[in-house]
């Protein structure tokens, strides 16, 4: 695959609420709202599209794999910050009172791919993993 300009992905997922997931994708992660309807949303991302879909029963699956100590949610999305903004929105989500899976911390301290981590549901159990790395260009190191 050839070096490209990076283009904004694009991910939908299941929701059991509509109103919860729209409170808590606009008000908690700061996101705009794009199109919708009775059935989905569109949300801004940090620029990427992804899309909250009425799926009560697709919602909630949840299998952990060990990692670093911790149980990370296999399936899960995110972001990478910078690490500013990182802090910043673990600042505010402790502040919040968010029940973390995995709290704010750095994960492979020392090694490559050394970065900072926190790992939450949004209200239909879907994981999300904001990240920041020490030095962005390890994002791929082994």
């Amino acid at each position: 695959m050839t070096e490209q300009t990076l283009r904004p992905f694009h991910l939908a997922f299941p929701v059991d609420d509509l109103d919860k997931a729209r409170a808590f994708y606009t008000t908690v992660m700061g996101c705009s709202e794009g199109r919708s309807s009775d059935d989905w949303i569109d949300f801004n991302f940090f620029g990427h599209q992804i899309v909250a879909h009425l799926a009560p029963e697709e919602a909630g699956n949840v299998a952990l794999n060990a990692v670093d100590g911790h149980g990370v949610p296999v399936r899960h999305f995110g972001i990478v910050m910078t690490m500013e903004d990182w802090r910043s929105m673990a600042d505010r989500l402790v502040k919040r009172g968010t029940d973390f899976v995995i709290e704010p911390y750095i994960r492979f301290k020392g090694e490559p791919g050394e970065q900072a981590t926190m790992f939450f549901y949004d209200p239909a159990g879907n994981a999300l993993e904001l990240k920041a790395f020490k030095n962005l260009e390890q994002l791929f190191a082994k």
